[in-house]
Formats: C-alpha cells, sequence, structure tokens
C-alpha cells in the first residue's frame, strides 16, 4: 500500500518559488489504476516522480508498505525503483543501442538477476505486450506503439508492486491509444498503476480511480481510500551493477561510433608507439652490447689481488663541489684511492677454499704467484738474460717492470703471463677453448710456452727483441723461428751471488749456467684470440702454466737467498728496511712463498659468474671487514656502464614520448565528458531503473576501460608493424639485423599503462555523469 502525507515541494528559479506539491495526502489500494488529471503545471509529473523516488520531497511523508521513506539514504531510493517501481514514459526511453531484449534486461542487470532467468523473464515480459516475435529488433525497427509495449515490458521485467506511467498515450494515435490504455488497464489487476494523462476520455473509460489536480494540490478523487494502519512489510532489496554488465553496456555503445572510437583509440596511441619503439631499440642494442659482452667477456676473470679495491667505502665519501665557508683552517685527509684500498689476507685455506669450487661454474683457476723466473737464452752461441716483457731489456721502464711483476699484489691483473689449468679436464682445455692454434701444438708440460698474437697476428717488437729475435718493425716473421725456441730457468744459488757483506746480487749468464740449469722451457705454438669479439684473456707474448711457477718455487724455496731474507727485514738485494708486507712481496718474487700473490678464476659462461661470485661471497659470512677477500669482477663493471649509459638515454627518451601519453589522458576525458553529454537521457534511464552513483560511473568507467585496452593494444600492433622498416633502415646503416624487439612483457605492460591512464583521464567525467538529477536527465534531448 502507498500513502502520501502532507507532501509538500517547492522548485526556486532565483527569487522565485514555485509550490509544486502543496500539502498533498493521498492513499493508493494495491490494485488499481489511478488516473491523475489536470492542466500543464499543476503537478502531475511531479507527484510522479516523488512516488517514484526520481525527486524528492520538502517535507511530509511517503509510506511505501507500511515504511516510512524520510531516511531513506541516495542508495535507498536506488534500490527502491530498481525493485517496487516500474515507469512508463511518454517518449519512451528506450536506449538505442542496445536490442528490445536487452532493453528490457536492463533492470534485471542491476538488481543482479542471473543471466538465464533475466533474459527468460524479459522473453515472457514481451510474450505479455504482445511482442514475442520481435525480441531480436532494435528500436529504431518498431513502431511508436511497439517502441511503448516495450517500455512496459521492461517497466514489468522485475515484477513491481507499482508501475508510473507518464502520459503513456501522448505520442500514439487513438488506435494505439486504445491498445496500450487496453494493455495497462489489465496490468492493473496485479498491481498499482498510477497514470498521468490530458486526456480525461481515455481516463474516464480505463482507470478505475480518477484524481484531478491543479496548483500543486488534489481537488477531487472520484474513489477515495482511508487506509488502516500497516505494519511495516516493506523490503528494499539492494541493487548493484557488475562489472561484466558495466563492460557490455558499453562495448555496445562504442561499437555503435566505431569511426569515432577507432580515431579515439589511434590518436591514444601514439604515445604507447612512441614508447613502445624506445623500447624496442633499447631492447635491441641491449642484447646486441649483451652479446657481444658476453663473446668477450663470458670468461673473463673474478680476479683476487693482495690489494682491492672497497667500492662501498667510495660511494659513501661525500663527493659535493660545494665550497664550506671558510674558518681558517683545513682538514688533512687520506687520498680517496688510499682510503678505499683493501688488504685482502689471502692464506692457504683460502687457497684451499677456491680449489674446492665447482667445476661446473668456474674449471679454470690461475694462481699469480710473483715469482721471478730468472730466465737466460743463447743468441749467436752466447748466453743473455731473458725477460718476458715487452719493455726493452735493461731499460728503467724494464727494471720498473720486473719490479711490478715481482710485486703481483697491485697488480690487476688485466691480462695474464700466466694461463690456468682445468680442474676437470673433461671439460674442456681454457687454451683451446679460447685460443685459435696457428703454429705449432698444444701446451702438454709445465715447461711449455705459448707466444700469444693478437687478432691481426702482431706483437710487440720488444717482446721479440728480448728473446733474442733480430726483428725490424713491421717485418714478416715466420712462425718456425719460434716454434722450438728454448731458454733456461737457474736455480737461485747459481743466479745469484752472494757477497762478504751478505747481501745477494745477480751474477752475469754464462754456459756455466746454462749448463747446470734444470729447467728447460720451449715455446711449442702460437696462438690467437678465436674471433675478434673475444677479449684477450691473456696478454700478448709469451704465456706459461702456473703450474712452471709451481716448479720454480719447489727449486728455489731452500735456496740461499731465501733463507737469509727469512731471517732479515732488511731486502737482501737493496739493503732497504722492509715492513711484513714488502717482505712478503720480497719472498714471493725470490720463490720463497707458494701462497699466490693473486688469483684469477675463469667462470664457464655468463650464467655461471653469479654463482662463482656466490661462493666466494660465502666466504666473507659472518667475517670482520678486515678479514674479508675482496674480489674484482671487471665483466659485470663493464656490462653495468653500458647498461646504465643505454637505460639512462632510454629514460629521456620514455620522458619525452610519455608527454604525448599525458595529451592523450586529457584528451580521453574531453571525449568521456561528450559522451557524458551525449548520453544524458541515457544516465535518466538508467537512474530510473534503480541505477546507483556507483553503477553509472561504473558504465563510463567500463567504456575508458574498454578504449584504454583497445588504444594499447592497438599501440603495440601499430610500434610491432613499425619495427619491420625500422630494422630494414638499421640494417642498411649498421649491418646489425634485427635490433628493434619489442619484449612481450613491456608490450603487456604498455597495454596496462594506456587503460590506467585512459581511466584515470575518463574518470572525472564519469563522476559528473553519476552526479547527475535522473528527472532532469529524462527531460533531455
Amino acid at each position: 500500500m502507498l500513502q502520501l502525507k502532507n507532501l509538500r515541494k517547492s522548485y526556486h528559479v532565483g527569487d522565485t518559488t514555485t509550490k509544486a506539491l502543496d500539502d498533498v495526502s493521498i492513499s493508493f489500494r494495491n490494485q488499481e489504476f489511478v488516473a491523475i488529471l489536470g492542466p500543464s503545471g499543476s503537478g502531475k509529473t511531479t507527484m510522479l516522480n516523488v512516488i517514484g523516488g526520481l525527486d524528492r520531497y520538502d517535507s511530509g511523508d511517503l509510506i511505501i508498505n507500511g515504511k516510512s521513506t524520510k531516511n531513506f539514504k541516495e542508495t535507498d531510493w536506488d534500490a527502491y525503483r530498481n525493485n517496487s517501481v516500474g515507469f512508463v514514459f511518454q517518449n519512451y526511453n528506450l536506449i538505442s543501442h542496445l536490442s528490445i531484449i536487452a532493453n528490457v534486461e536492463l533492470g534485471m542487470n542491476l538488481s543482479g538477476v542471473p543471466a538465464s532467468e533475466r533474459h527468460q523473464r524479459a522473453v515472457d515480459a514481451l510474450t505479455q505486450v504482445g511482442l514475442k516475435d520481435h525480441i531480436s529488433k532494435n528500436p529504431n525497427q518498431l513502431s511508436g506503439g511497439q517502441m511503448q509495449r516495450v517500455a512496459i515490458a521492461r517497466a514489468l521485467a522485475n515484477d513491481p508492486d507499482i508501475l508510473l506511467c507518464d502520459e503513456p498515450t501522448g505520442a500514439l494515435d487513438t488506435e494505439t491509444s486504445e491498445q496500450i490504455m487496453k494493455l495497462i488497464q489489465n496490468l492493473s489487476k496485479d498491481r498499482l498503476v498510477v497514470m498521468v494523462t490530458h486526456n480525461p476520455e481515455l481516463a474516464k473509460e480505463y482507470a478505475t480511480r480518477i484524481v484531478n489536480f491543479q496548483d500543486g494540490k488534489i481537488l477531487d478523487d472520484s474513489n477515495p481510500f482511508t487506509p488502516k494502519d500497516e505494519k511495516d512489510t516493506f523490503n528494499l532489496k539492494r541493487t548493484k551493477m557488475s562489472y561484466w554488465n558495466a563492460i557490455k553496456l558499453s562495448f555496445t555503445n562504442i561499437m555503435t561510433k566505431k569511426g569515432r572510437t577507432t580515431l579515439t583509440a589511434f590518436a591514444s596511441s601514439i604515445g604507447i608507439i612512441s614508447i613502445a619503439i624506445v623500447l624496442s631499440l633499447s631492447n635491441g642494442f641491449q642484447k646486441q652490447i649483451d652479446t657481444t659482452m658476453s663473446k668477450a667477456l663470458a670468461k673473463y676473470p673474478v680476479t683476487i689481488s693482495q690489494t682491492a679495491t672497497d667500492v662501498n667505502s667510495i660511494s659513501d665519501r661525500d663527493d659535493s663541489e660545494k665550497n664550506v665557508k671558510n674558518r681558517g683552517y683545513l682538514t688533512a685527509k687520506k687520498d680517496k684511492l688510499q682510503q678505499s684500498a683493501h688488504k685482502n689476507k689471502i692464506t692457504q685455506k683460502y687457497v684451499d677454499y677456491v680449489k674446492k669450487i665447482n667445476p661446473e661454474y668456474a674449471n679454470n683457476i690461475s694462481y699469480q704467484v710473483g715469482v721471478n723466473l730468472n730466465l737466460i737464452g743463447k743468441e749467436n752461441g752466447k748466453v743473455k738474460p731473458v725477460q718476458f716483457s715487452p719493455l726493452p731489456a735493461g731499460t728503467a721502464a724494464s727494471q720498473a717492470y720486473e719490479q711490478m711483476q715481482s710485486q703481483a699484489a697491485s697488480m690487476s691483473f688485466m691480462g695474464s703471463t700466466v694461463f690456468p689449468t682445468s680442474l676437470d679436464k673433461k671439460k674442456g682445455n681454457f687454451l683451446k677453448d679460447n685460443y685459435q692454434l696457428l703454429s705449432g701444438a698444444w701446451p702438454s708440460k709445465p715447461t711449455d710456452l705459448v707466444m700469444v698474437v693478437d687478432n691481426k697476428n702482431s706483437l710487440n717488437i720488444n717482446i721479440l727483441k728480448n728473446l733474442g729475435i733480430k726483428v725490424k718493425a713491421d717485418e714478416k716473421l715466420n712462425f718456425n723461428k719460434l716454434i722450438g725456441k728454448e731458454f733456461k730457468v737457474v736455480d737461485n744459488n747459481d743466479y745469484y751471488q752472494e757477497l762478504p757483506t751478505g747481501m745477494f746480487v745477480p751474477q752475469k749468464p754464462d754456459q756455466a749456467m746454462y749448463k747446470n740449469s734444470k729447467i728447460k722451457l720451449r715455446i711449442v705454438s702460437v696462438i690467437r684470440p678465436k674471433n675478434k669479439d673475444s677479449m684477450a684473456l691473456l696478454s700478448s707474448g709469451i704465456a706459461y702454466s702456473d703450474r712452471l711457477a709451481v716448479k720454480v718455487i719447489k727449486q728455489n724455496q731452500n735456496s740461499a737467498i731465501v733463507k737469509a731474507q727469512k731471517k732479515s727485514d732488511r731486502n737482501v738485494m737493496t739493503g732497504q728496511n722492509m715492513n711484513g708486507n714488502a717482505k712478503k712481496l720480497m719472498m714471493q718474487s725470490i720463490g720463497g712463498s707458494s701462497l699466490p700473490a693473486g688469483i684469477m678464476i675463469y667462470p664457464n659462461d655468463f650464467d655461471s659468474k653469479d654463482k662463482v661470485l656466490d661462493y666466494l661471497d660465502q666466504w666473507n659470512k659472518g667475517k670482520k671487514k678486515q678479514d674479508k677477500i675482496i674480489y674484482t669482477d671487471m665483466s659485470s663493471a663493464v656490462t653495468s656502464m653500458t647498461g646504465g649509459l643505454l637505460s639512462g638515454i632510454t629514460a629521456v627518451l620514455i620522458a619525452f614520448a610519455a608527454i604525448s601519453l599525458v595529451t592523450s589522458m586529457i584528451m580521453i576525458g574531453i571525449l568521456t565528458y561528450t559522451s557524458v553529454l551525449e548520453r544524458t537521457k541515457e544516465i535518466g534511464i538508467l537512474k530510473a531503473l534503480g541505477a546507483r552513483k556507483k553503477d553509472i560511473t561504473r558504465v563510463f568507467d567500463a567504456e575508458t576501460f574498454i578504449l584504454g585496452i583497445f588504444s594499447g593494444v592497438l599501440g603495440v600492433v601499430i610500434a610491432q608493424l613499425l619495427i619491420f622498416p625500422i630494422n630494414s633502415i638499421l640494417y642498411t646503416m649498421t649491418d646489425l639485423a634485427n635490433v628493434a624487439q619489442l619484449n612481450p612483457v613491456h608490450a603487456l605492460i604498455l597495454i596496462v599503462i594506456s587503460t590506467i591512464l585512459t581511466m584515470l583521464g575518463g574518470h572525472l567525467p564519469a563522476r559528473m555523469a553519476a552526479k547527475k538529477d535522473a528527472a532532469i536527465a529524462l527531460r533531455s534531448e
């Protein structure tokens, strides 16, 4: 039962106040056909809108089945319109881009009726109004009378208690009007029907009760009803439109404007296209760099020397160039590199730990022992000293080089004259894996030497001269003159002479020294790096096995010079005082220490490098800073530097491209606002059917969601198509094939970004749409 008690409703325009409802009180039976008559502006439609919850009364009360609506919230009115009220409008108010059956199902979409039940109820409602054969048509394929029947079917689909009809025959001819009135009359047998009309003849013929309205008041009532007090039996069922239904509703609307939608999506996708191409080029160039680096640095060693640089200590310093205030004093500080220097305490225990590394990760390890080999050789029958350095023998630079060699702890081993032996010979051979044999045979004994040349088969002329080979600049030297050349390693006791002062000096090489030597070295091969992308793991010149160094140390560890140096804190060759570290280096150079000055670990491949580093890091866990062993991984430093540079360039280009994304977002906001204006009546229809503000927002958010996905996909597809000509141009310019490559993950991320930005751009207009007044929206054209 519906009751209106002392209802008042006024409209204020400027200083003018119009009383649409002036103390209206009326009660309605549960089943009757009530016709509201009166001149235009008398308040008939306002009363209908107030009963339907489209308008709010100023005072009084509207009671439904004993339930007062004074305290109804916005969502309560939405639920009331969806479940208790059905609207039939003069101009039908069908949504043109939906089919007939979709229009009828719309109210049930909001009340959460399952799809199968929703469809069946819609078919039943259309059958009830005589349109069963027209369910697959669109509204523009129907006559006016048929469209009004669809509107009635939509109003009936949710089985409302109240049917509100606003001039239902106003746009119809006489014959069709009578058909519609008979249909409404028949419907009033099961529910309350309240109809506003200007046609008193139709009202008298079909209505069971006529109420005359004038100036916002009831003049007379042909069949008044005085109800008894009724208990509150009103059941308010909440409404909610699902996201999926919102997407389907928006999709059908978008499909009616395919041309505009496509142009909008293309305009929105320009930013995505730009960023996708930038990322494709960045990704492709990074792969080219990584490929080149992996070829060049795949087995570039992890080096452990006696002195390393603590990178963390450098990064912690304040390098600000801002001038401090002059306070009349200076601050004495250590050199930055000196502060970051870290002394590695390489012990036999650590060497043993390194030897246990898994050959699956690093099968080749080289131990740089820093021992002088005391080399001599024959040149034209004369015995002369030999050195493997690239500097002329006997020069100050050569002596400095020898000192550097003996103090191997300070070397970073950016190339080595010592090649490693394999932990597991079944897993490959270091030289064979990384170098090409030009002449001779691969070394098999500790005393076998190899001559390493660069990719152009060239070698420093001084190395050849130091080996006793006479050669001129740019002269071509046959490999046969190198293969088989021999040298001798002289024992310390034969090489050094002890003076009466207790000091030791090298003796002049002679035939006896050459004859007494027990270690004979021989050049067995000439090798070079396998390809132009391979970085030289060994320095050009003579390379020998680290097993040779071990052999020399065993020979010299009990020599007179070693015994004398062990007892003295002075250098037994120069007489200078030495600290502990200097003495350690001296002992290494004369073969008195088997501990390596440095260790070089060659990972099997790039993937294995991290495993090697993890293994080395495991040693440092729980140790104090001074007891940790710091390693140097030059390949990571190089790749991170190039990767960082490329990332920086990519970031700048993406930032410029992103400007178009922001522009697209603003454009989407404008287009969504335009869509809101175009669909104002649809908003009113949805609200009349019980849609909440959230549902209206959801419909327009769904539209921008679809548009965002479409824009993103379109942008990615166009970018992918543009990659082909871009790659063709780059190949012509650089000979690099397939440089631009769009990562599928990047493509997916770009689609997501496009969707999010589009939804952000359209959300404000969507909120504006949700706040529109339902009654005003229904009157829009």
